[in-house]
């Protein structure tokens, strides 16, 4: 289908003083679309940006553009860690199964939404990739979309799809998304992975997260049968073991044979596995940290990392002291939704 695009500096001229802007999550950071807007940064003031976690550079909460631009962070990464302990941006404080009915309930009412979306098909149905989290709801709220259309974004199933006319400036990129690498897994590291590899039941659903321990478990698994995944993320460790047949989803009550989640973080490897997957729905993270929809699976295990766990069992994953390392992220969502299920083991790997 045939579609007219402009250039990203033309396309972010939509955005102005005192606006709320949204940027797209993880591998889907729309990187041009983000340059464009901050060298705009001379002609906007008090900008608004409101976003999970992204990749690359976070130019916007830099200190030479504090009259322009101020960060409202859902979840603290790398990228934006210093600026939010230093006081140039926010961090709220929330459960990724309530961020998008931030959007949808009007409470952050959105201006401009800064996607990053696979070329449209015949249809004109472009996706939005690797990251449909709460990025839906932000395509669905906001006043003005801009897209950076990318070639090497996969075109993934589930509720990620959006139409051309449902987007009001149409940027043409050839962009590689951003990779994370695998690093080479410590003794330590390992011994954890096996240790609660032991605890996993054949027919388990799965929720991980990103990193060495997910990694490490997964790795350790290849014994195992008919896993199944329910889960905000997952990685490439998931690939190898839908590869071998372990993953198969065959025990899940909902999603039968179907790998959920609602954003990827991986290689070039991951991506093209899930583009047009039938066996990889993307959806909204009001769905998959729902802890009603996740208790609804069977033996669901959760793993999931601490920065600290006091004498009283009290975990802390989002903070050191004072301050913020991540976020609350999903990890209490799916904690309280392995402890309902059926048979299932939520796990806080230190």
């Amino acid at each position: 289908m045939s579609y007219r695009t402009i250039s990203a500096e033309e396309a972010v001229m939509a955005i102005k003083s005192g606006d709320r802007v949204f940027l797209h999550t993880a591998a889907a950071t729309p990187q041009r679309l983000i340059e464009a807007m901050v060298s705009r940064a001379s002609h906007l003031r008090d900008v608004e940006i409101v976003s999970l976690h992204t990749e690359g550079d976070a130019l916007y909460v830099r200190p030479e553009y504090q009259e322009s631009f101020r960060l409202n962070a859902f979840f603290v990464g790398k990228n934006v860690r210093s600026a939010v302990q230093c006081g140039y941006a926010d961090a709220i404080p929330i459960f990724l199964s309530d961020v998008p009915s931030m959007f949808y309930d009007n409470i952050m009412p959105l201006d401009v939404a800064l996607v990053h979306v696979s070329p449209p098909d015949r249809h004109g149905y472009c996706s939005l990739g690797v990251s449909v989290d709460a990025s839906r709801a932000a395509v669905h709220t906001a006043k003005h979309v801009i897209a950076q259309v990318n070639p090497n974004m996969p075109r993934t199933h589930g509720e990620g799809l959006l139409h051309v006319s449902k987007i009001d400036s149409l940027v043409e990129v050839d962009d590689p998304l951003p990779e994370t690498p695998r690093h080479e897994l410590t003794a330590v590291e390992r011994q954890i992975g096996q240790h609660i590899a032991s605890i996993v039941e054949d027919g388990a659903t799965l929720q991980m997260g990103i990193g060495a321990i997910p990694d490490a478990t997964l790795a350790a698994l290849t014994n195992h049968k008919d896993l199944g995944i329910h889960s905000e993320m997952f990685s490439d460790g998931v690939v190898e073991l839908v590869e071998k047949g372990v993953i198969n989803g065959r025990c899940k009550r909902t999603h039968n044979e179907i790998i959920v989640a609602s954003f990827l973080v991986g290689s070039r490897k991951l991506y093209d596995f899930v583009d047009d997957n039938p066996l990889v729905e993307m959806l909204g993270s009001d769905y998959v940290n729902d802890t009603k929809e996740i208790r609804k699976n069977p033996k669901v295990t959760a793993i999931n990392s601490a920065i600290e766990i006091d004498m009283t069992g009290q975990v802390c994953a989002d903070s050191i002291g004072i301050r913020h390392f991540s976020g609350v992220g999903g990890q209490m969502d799916f904690i309280r939704g392995a402890a309902l299920s059926p048979g299932g083991k939520p796990i806080i790997a230190l």
